[in-house]
């Protein structure tokens, strides 16, 4: 993986997600996995994503961990072991953004939702167990568009 390939997302802020890998990134380089969810694992994605719901979510899902000790969720499509980059960047200021102005804590003060850009350098693809279940939906993966999951193609309806 020469020259590294890039991972780029954006978390809304403020989430747990993003207070965590701000924090962190002041002491040190944050390293994390990117963990790619099956279009079978929505369920999965909501535990993560509600902590109003889910508020212990590895207590709930079956994971095992990689050589750094990071948690890698059973039946995932891939998962990329990633180190951040740089410190985020908010979205919700673009201007300061695009003019090179210093970094300072943004502070959205504006409507709607505000989000933060992380870039990562992905250090290694993770070798992940083969699933045997013959499940089209563990194959495809899982998207977040429209506020909404949804995969690549129409997910087959259910036989029961």
């Amino acid at each position: 993986m020469d020259p590294h390939p890039l991972v780029a997302f954006s978390l809304r802020i403020p989430s747990r997600m993003a207070t965590s890998l701000k924090n962190v990134q002041d002491h040190w380089p944050s390293h994390m996995v990117v963990n790619i969810l099956s279009a079978a694992q929505a369920d999965v994605a909501v535990k993560f994503s509600r902590v109003d719901l889910h508020p212990h979510p590895f207590s709930e899902v079956p994971y095992f961990l990689t050589e750094e000790g990071l948690p890698v969720l059973e039946g995932s499509l891939g998962a990329l072991s990633c180190k951040l980059v740089a410190s985020s960047w908010p979205l919700h200021d673009l201007d300061e953004l695009r003019e090179g102005k210093s970094k300072k804590e943004a502070v959205w003060d504006g409507a709607g939702v505000a989000s933060e850009l992380f870039i990562a350098k992905v250090t290694r693809v993770e070798t992940i167990s083969e699933e045997t279940e013959d499940d089209a939906l563990r194959t495809l993966p899982l998207l977040y568009h429209h506020r909404a999951y949804s995969t690549t193609r129409p997910i087959p309806a259910s036989k029961s």
